[in-house]
């Protein structure tokens, strides 16, 4: 058999472009980046199919903050299907662990083979379809699931990128400096940095706090030549509607100051 012809690579034929998103370490605000990532590319245009895969395998919080918690994955003669988070329009899919637990609650207690098998199922047994736009929420640091990841994705290498994602402090940065690391590693290429919760705007005057100081993720960029995407300031309103886990987000995350913010971003990504 030809090695670049897999149930991954034949499953993922029609992926235009997968966008991995990483961070060193955890607590930097990894998975909502990658969701507001995916929800802004959804965004921008009216034609653009997008899917996000949740590897996160013991902390899966893609489905809360998209609004699906409860949601179950039905199969079909032709897989798994996705979640949909944008209802009948199937634009929009979604995959995560947290959809096959019995509780949202329950603990996912599983060695580097169990993870392993998970992934490939992801990659290869649900029914992804055509996709202009696939992100992939990782946990954090670099471990048997970016192996994993990697492996099963070696013959569609040619469409893979990353995203890294920190926060400006001393401690995020030298940690977001072994996930560039990795990267170069596994000749995985790197799109840019992003700085996430660079400054809080007070809700009521305006007046921006550097709560972790600021500038040092931009700093880092500059020093390792990988582009600088943006900053992104703590934003209570986006905090608020993620936490919330209703339906619609789809709608409703347009309309905070972080979609605004972030459709500079992906202004970069989709160039």
């Amino acid at each position: 058999m030809d090695l670049l012809d897999t149930p991954v690579s034949r499953r993922l034929k029609s992926v235009k472009r997968i966008i991995i998103v990483l961070s060193g370490k955890g607590g930097v605000g990894k998975s909502s980046v990658s969701t507001q990532l995916a929800l802004n590319l959804y965004a921008s245009s009216p034609k653009v199919k997008v899917g996000i895969l949740d590897v996160d395998l013991t902390g899966p919080s893609i489905p809360r903050m998209l609004g699906l918690d409860g949601h179950g994955v039905h199969q079909s003669s032709d897989g798994w299907v996705p979640v949909y988070a944008d209802g009948s329009e199937t634009r929009f899919a979604c995959m995560s662990v947290g959809f096959l637990l019995k509780n949202k609650n329950d603990s996912v207690v599983w060695r580097g083979p169990k993870k392993n098998g998970m992934i490939r199922q992801f990659l290869s047994d649900v029914r992804w379809g055509d996709l202009d736009y696939l992100v992939i929420d990782t946990p954090p640091g670099t471990s048997d699931e970016h192996l994993s990841l990697l492996e099963h994705m070696a013959p569609v290498h040619d469409r893979l990128s990353a995203v890294i994602v920190t926060t400006p402090q001393a401690v995020a940065l030298a940690d977001a400096m072994k996930c560039l690391s990795f990267t170069r590693a596994v000749n995985l290429p790197v799109l840019g940095l992003i700085e996430n919760m660079s400054g809080y705007v007070c809700p009521c005057c305006g007046e921006v706090s550097n709560v972790f100081s600021r500038g040092g993720g931009e700093e880092m960029a500059l020093r390792e030549k990988i582009g600088f995407l943006g900053r992104l300031p703590v934003d209570t309103e986006l905090v608020t509607l993620l936490d919330l886990g209703q339906s619609g987000i789809v709608q409703k995350y347009g309309t905070t100051q972080s979609a605004r913010l972030f459709a500079g971003i992906v202004a970069q990504i989709v160039e």
